[in-house]
């Protein structure tokens, strides 16, 4: 077992959970880790809404740092998978971002089709 087996089902679980939880927070629920509140220069713990007067929240850092911890834990997970299953990563590897990339196009389609 290497390391380097798990690399490519980190590339696939960070952006599938990455989209899902931009997804979700664009409609239900934040799923920040962190928050950061750059008029004030301000980290805070999980999903904080701006307070008045102190500018708009950013929650990006938060979802970068949720994702790769979520996607971590599925890499290490993945190590325990039989190896004849790293060909199926390497192939969603490539596949992947077309999804993605076609799922994000489906998302934002109200910014194209004003």
């Amino acid at each position: 077992m290497t390391i380097s087996r798990a690399f490519p089902v980190f590339a696939i679980a960070f952006a599938v959970i990455y989209i899902v939880e931009v997804y979700l927070t664009a409609f239900q629920i934040n799923l920040a880790l962190i928050t950061y509140h750059p008029q004030v220069g301000r980290w805070a713990m999980l999903a904080e809404a701006p307070r008045q007067g102190q500018g708009p929240a950013m929650y990006w850092y938060g979802w970068l740092l949720t994702s790769a911890l979520a996607a971590g834990a599925v890499a290490a997970l993945s190590l325990m998978l039989p190896r004849r299953l790293d060909r199926v990563w390497s192939i969603l590897v490539w596949v992947t971002p077309l999804v993605m990339g076609g799922f994000i196009t489906y998302i934002l389609r109200g910014y194209f089709l004003r």
